[in-house]
């Protein structure tokens, strides 16, 4: 499954399942509300019925548990309400009235079985609650999957596309570069303007056309032990001829990544690229590394915006078709790869945290 299926699939899930189990929790607080309102009337009218025992001398053989107690009680000058009904840490309380005035009947209940019942009450409503989650997390499970179908077919065809006309391309470009080193051996040749425009053209698309490659490879990705110093070297020395007027600095050791080997080379390589492409004149690029971060840092231009280097198309450079550090983004997401740009006057600097 695609990044971009992964996400779309939890926001999906996540979206549906939330509010449904929001609808669930309120309805079992509202049920759980209702029944312990019900139990407090039951309490209450269970207290009216010991009391109606008393006053008509009824059999009280129900009551010897000891759950129930009386007691007359007077309350000078103060009228209570029929409708009391309290309850204690461990009773229930009512008073009713008797033919006597501020003389009333005090009745008593132990709360023991209210809270048991009250107990069993929650259990089940949080049995059933847990029951019901766990349904709907696999309805939500099926809707997400079955939601994703058609977007995963468009997908699917426009991978096939890419990788077509990809493949298709690479015979072209080769043959341009081939002929263009041909062309270059020529005296007449070698000075023409023309023809080192179209020359650094030929590069823009060869250089697109690896890091495409290496993209529609993210879904395949074999991951191993990979020493990151020993790669950033190879790609220095590289660079090292493109840009002889540059300083380098490497004070990488010791780093090693379970990680893509194409992927992170394609990474590596369009970062320290980029650092010798936007630097200044007798510049320097400077890798070195902290335990699990690289760091790659050039002498340069302050970047002006670095939360949107990595956004598709954009480029402040218009030299640049601004893909290369998509690309390098979507690649880094794939391995679990934290990308952090720091930049200041002097310098600008990639920190690659790895996981």
């Amino acid at each position: 499954m695609h990044h971009h299926e992964k996400t779309a699939f939890l926001k999906f899930f996540i979206t549906y399942f939330i509010s449904v189990a929001l609808l669930i929790l309120a309805a079992g607080f509202f049920y759980y509300l209702q029944m312990q309102n019900h139990l407090l009337k039951s309490e209450e009218f269970s207290l009216i019925e010991y009391a109606r025992h008393i006053k008509l001398h009824l059999s009280m053989d129900g009551y010897r548990d000891g759950t129930y107690s009386h007691r007359f009680v007077t309350k000078p000058g103060e009228d209570i309400d029929i409708r009391n009904f309290t309850a204690s840490d461990k009773s229930f309380i009512k008073y009713l009235p008797t033919k006597k005035p501020y003389y009333y009947l005090q009745i008593l209940k132990k709360k023991n079985a209210f809270n048991k019942k009250l107990f069993e009450l929650k259990v089940k409503i949080w049995t059933l609650q847990v029951l019901l989650l766990l349904i709907f997390a696999f309805i939500s499970y099926k809707l997400a999957k079955n939601a994703l179908k058609p977007l995963q077919e468009s997908i699917s065809t426009l991978d096939k596309f890419a990788k077509d006309l990809i493949h298709d391309l690479n015979t072209p470009v080769t043959s341009i570069k081939l002929n263009m080193k041909l062309l270059e051996k020529k005296e007449e040749c070698s000075e023409n303007l023309a023809l080192q425009r179209v020359k650094k053209s030929v590069e823009t698309i060869s250089e697109l056309h690896e890091n495409l490659t290496i993209l529609l490879q993210e879904e395949t990705f074999q991951l191993q032990q990979l020493n990151l110093c020993k790669i950033t070297q190879e790609i220095v020395q590289t660079q090292q001829q493109i840009y002889p007027d540059i300083r380098f600095v490497q004070e990488c050791s010791n780093l090693t990544v379970k990680l893509n080997d194409h992927a992170i080379k394609q990474i590596l390589q369009n970062i320290i690229s980029n650092a010798c492409k936007y630097n200044v004149a007798g510049g320097y690029v400077k890798i070195y590394n902290d335990e699990k971060a690289l760091y790659i840092q050039n002498s340069g231009p302050k970047i002006e915006s670095p939360e949107k280097i990595f956004d598709r198309a954009y480029s402040s450079d218009e030299r640049s078709s601004g893909i290369g550090l998509d690309i390098v983004s979507r690649l880094a997401r794939a391995m679990n790869i934290e990308i952090q740009v720091k930049t200041d006057e002097e310098s600008n600097t990639f920190i690659l945290t790895l996981r």
